[in-house]
């Protein structure tokens, strides 16, 4: 049976939980809930002033900086470069003979399920690009257009259960990013390639941060705001539009979901580290939510915000925690509760009470990133994140480990975010060049975890700056550019079992009430 409302549930039997994966599920199976997207045009939060400066391009996960490193890393036949990019030749999806197969419709979390073969061309795309940029072979870039092409030319609708809202923001993050690259070259429709992602991807985007389907903001785990902010935020750098950027860095520091920096890492714990809530979920969706942070922190810095940094290096903080308990070391747990549920429909709510065991030690391409950020870009103190790092090196990517996990993450981190650890005066995060939502204390993304050790449990909402108040200090910054476990993963076999539970009315479609299974979102 369902667990009574406010019960204590401790993550060893996590199995028993009712996921938030959703509570809305069903109703996007059956098409209900559409008249949901696109309602609203205004984010629901204030949006930061406007900056004067242009975009860096290419300026995602990677710059041009970030490919010349590579090439040359690799061409001369360098350590961990030229593992990386053996990682990456070795992956079937960086062959230059991959065809795409483009959909009309793609479906995730329902009947006709089809997602998959969107992620494996978006990866095949990225793969290629990536190759292109180190290897300079025309064949490779030859390819990845034709796969953004195909894609933009034909993709009209996401479609399937809440899921397609995952589909949304994972794939909206990474065709982006595979887009990005493959501006300016030769017969690559990047016009083509901005329509369908403002189409398509954006309107999905934007609805799920500002409405979260109809439900409660709190009622979807953080991992769902963060690859839509992810999603947000790519589609505002490919298009130069500085208002989808606004909107995604705002929503990250200051939005309602569970996904919001505060919310995600609500407790800075006595030591330095900061409890990643998803940890006491399961290990599978913490660490989606562990690369998922990197990623947008890493899109961010590229555009001269500096996410890594703000609030007292609360990403660090946060992914050390995850690093560590992941490593199999003990960490501290503060009791959270999580409240789901519908407005006028039902609610619920949940504690978790310690680090969930579920899916622990599990391997993600995610780490590097973080890493060469942290301690190499700014000198900082990551340990756990280190030993991580070294334990999962040479990351893969596009399905190396499994169709699940693999797919979350355009990974092959090991090639593209190697670096040289930085001199003394290069440390210094550089002026933003971006809008004032890049602002944070200057000294906050200097600071190692280790400057909070002394303080004792710092709940959400005791910091003082809201987003009214942004802009005082601006931290700039520089650019750089199979197992089962899949935290984004869900497919469409839950849609019987759900129905079996019972529904209830909700906004002209169903809530659908259910267990939570593992894996779930």
């Amino acid at each position: 049976m369902r667990q009574s409302v406010g019960q204590s549930v401790g993550q060893d039997i996590s199995r028993g939980m009712m996921s938030r994966r959703s509570v809305l599920r069903i109703a996007g199976a059956t098409g209900i809930g559409a008249a949901v997207i696109g309602a609203g045009t205004a984010p629901a939060f204030a949006a930061p002033a406007k900056a004067s400066a242009g975009f860096v391009h290419p300026g995602m996960l990677h710059t041009q900086a970030d490919f010349d490193r590579m090439a040359a890393k690799v061409k001369a036949g360098t350590g961990l470069w030229k593992e990386g990019y053996a990682k990456l030749a070795a992956n079937p999806r960086s062959a230059s003979t991959w065809k795409p197969n483009p959909l009309a419709t793609v479906i995730r979390g329902a009947d006709g399920d089809n997602v998959t073969t969107l992620a494996f061309d978006i990866a095949a795309a990225y793969q290629n690009a990536l190759r292109w940029k180190v290897t300079g072979d025309a064949a490779h870039a030859d390819a990845a257009r034709d796969i953004l092409d195909a894609w933009s030319a034909k993709l009209t609708k996401l479609d399937g259960s809440a899921d397609r809202f995952i589909a949304a923001g994972i794939h909206g993050y990474q065709f982006a990013n595979a887009a990005e690259i493959m501006r300016g070259y030769t017969g690559f429709d990047l016009a083509q390639s901005k329509k369908m992602m403002l189409n398509v991807f954006y309107p999905m985007n934007h609805s799920f941060l500002t409405n979260h389907n109809g439900a409660y903001d709190t009622n979807y785990w953080g991992s769902w705001d963060l690859l839509t902010v992810a999603s947000v935020l790519a589609i505002g750098i490919l298009c130069d539009d500085q208002a989808k950027v606004d909107e995604a860095v705002t929503y990250f520091k200051f939005g309602k979901g569970n996904g919001s920096i505060k919310h995600a890492i609500p407790y800075i714990l006595p030591g330095g580290l900061g409890q990643l809530v998803e940890v006491g979920r399961d290990q599978g969706h913490a660490l989606l939510s562990v690369g998922l942070l990197g990623t947008i922190c890493e899109m961010a810095w590229n555009q001269g915000i500096d996410l890594y940094g703000y609030d007292d290096n609360r990403v660090l903080k946060g992914v050390e925690y995850a690093a560590k308990w992941n490593l199999g070391h003990d960490v501290p747990f503060t009791s959270w509760t999580w409240n789901y549920g519908a407005p006028g429909v039902w609610s619920g709510s949940q504690t978790l009470t310690t680090a969930a065991t579920s899916g622990r030690g599990g391997v993600r391409p995610i780490w590097e990133s973080l890493y060469n950020h942290y301690v190499k870009r700014r000198g900082l103190d990551a340990p756990y994140v280190s030993e991580m790092t070294a334990k999962v090196r040479p990351e893969g990517g596009g399905g190396d480990y499994g169709t699940g996990v693999g797919l979350d993450h355009l990974g092959f981190g090991t090639l593209a975010f190697t670096r040289a650890a930085a001199t003394a005066a290069a440390m210094k995060a550089p002026a933003a060049t971006a809008s004032s939502s890049a602002s944070s204390s200057a000294s906050s993304s200097a600071a190692s975890p280790s400057a909070s050790a002394s303080a004792s449990t710092s709940e959400i909402g005791t910091a003082t700056e809201s987003p009214s108040t942004t802009g005082a200090s601006a931290d700039g910054t520089k650019p750089q550019g199979g197992t089962s476990g899949n935290l984004a993963e869900t497919g469409a076999g839950d849609i019987a079992a759900v129905a079996a539970t019972g529904m209830l009315a909700i906004a002209g479609g169903f809530l659908a009430l259910r267990r939570r299974r593992a894996g779930g979102l």
